[in-house]
């Protein structure tokens, strides 16, 4: 029997799985940051610490693993890998390989080997390979390196109408309501006054409340849902021309909570807009797995055969990662 390992190690979670050569799950672990790039140690200690809990739930070695893969967030440029490799060649297993969790992520939310993968979450990242195996990631360095939005981004947004609205810079906003209530505010002077004095910084949660006020008709919290939807068309049509897919069927999948959250028109719509007009054979497909299941289907793929159906069919339905 054959074994293969796939991890996830993000900035806030690590996941490893173990399946069998018919897809069955036969290991999980779990732990905490796996980005090298917030602390070194941390990430070692966590990404080995979801392995070997994987491992053991298993009752596998190391050896008995065919390929093991690890998409790490933080696995971007070449220094990154400088740090990455040593690092996880001392966890010992014989064949493994290493790539950005952007590629994960896209390889979860298609059955094909290439395409494109859009994240937006706390930030952005865009990234993609074509069937010649080529690699391209566009942006996923914040706002000073082209980036724009992400929940990061987008909370500040939403603040900052309300003081727009309130001062007279900006028409009047339904986030102005929205926010007051969340942050517990009764009035912006209030709640200016008090950001102001004590170097506050809003909260990520804000986010979701663009849709909120969205779904009401608020026009101001629209336009910035569409501002965020126009610069992700803009980050997936440079990735499809780097990669010269205009021509390819495939699959833009689009990853993390901002870009998955709430209805099409306020988006992934502007996103399939931009796709659509350099290329008509692409198709926009939300990730609706955990990520760490592309990692197991790359280590499948990287040992040298196709993806087997069995293993496709057993794990594409995976959408929540039971703790062991």
């Amino acid at each position: 029997m054959k074994y293969y390992l796939g991890v996830d190690g993000g900035g806030t979670k690590t996941y490893a799985l173990i399946v069998d050569e018919q897809g069955n799950i036969v290991g999980k672990g779990h732990s905490g940051n796996g980005n090298h790039q917030t602390g070194y140690e941390t990430a070692k200690n966590n990404i080995r610490e979801a392995v070997e809990t994987a491992l053991a739930q298993a009752g596998l070695s190391k050896p008995d693993i065919e390929f093991a893969y690890f998409g790490l967030a933080g696995a971007d440029r070449e220094i990154d890998y400088r740090t990455l490799r040593p690092m996880i060649e001392e966890i010992g297993f014989p064949r493994y390989d290493i790539n950005c969790d952007t590629m994960i992520a896209m390889r979860a939310g298609t059955d094909r080997p290439y395409g494109v993968v859009l994240i937006c979450g706390t930030g952005t990242n865009s990234a993609g390979v074509n069937p010649a195996g080529t690699f391209f990631q566009c942006g996923g360095f914040s706002y000073p390196y082209g980036d724009f939005g992400g929940g990061g981004s987008l909370c500040v947004e939403a603040f900052r109408s309300v003081i727009r609205a309130w001062d007279g810079r900006e028409r009047p906003t339904l986030l102005t309501e929205l926010v007051l209530a969340d942050l517990g505010y009764e009035s912006v002077a209030v709640m200016y006054d008090d950001y102001l004095d004590h170097e506050k910084y809003p909260p990520s949660r804000l986010t979701k409340l663009l849709f909120e006020a969205a779904e009401q008709g608020d026009a101001v919290a629209t336009e910035i849902l569409r501002s965020q939807g126009v610069e992700l068309g803009k980050s997936a049509t440079a990735v499809i021309r780097r990669l010269g897919l205009e021509n390819e069927t495939f699959d833009v999948v689009l990853a993390g909570s901002v870009i998955v959250r709430g209805t099409g028109e306020y988006i992934r719509s502007y996103v399939e807009e931009a796709v659509k007009g350099v290329a008509p054979g692409a198709r926009i497909a939300r990730l609706t797995v955990e990520p760490v299941v592309g990692a197991v289907w790359l280590a499948v793929e990287a040992s040298g055969i196709a993806l087997p159906e069995g293993i496709y069919e057993k794990l594409r339905t995976v959408s929540e990662f039971a703790h062991a």
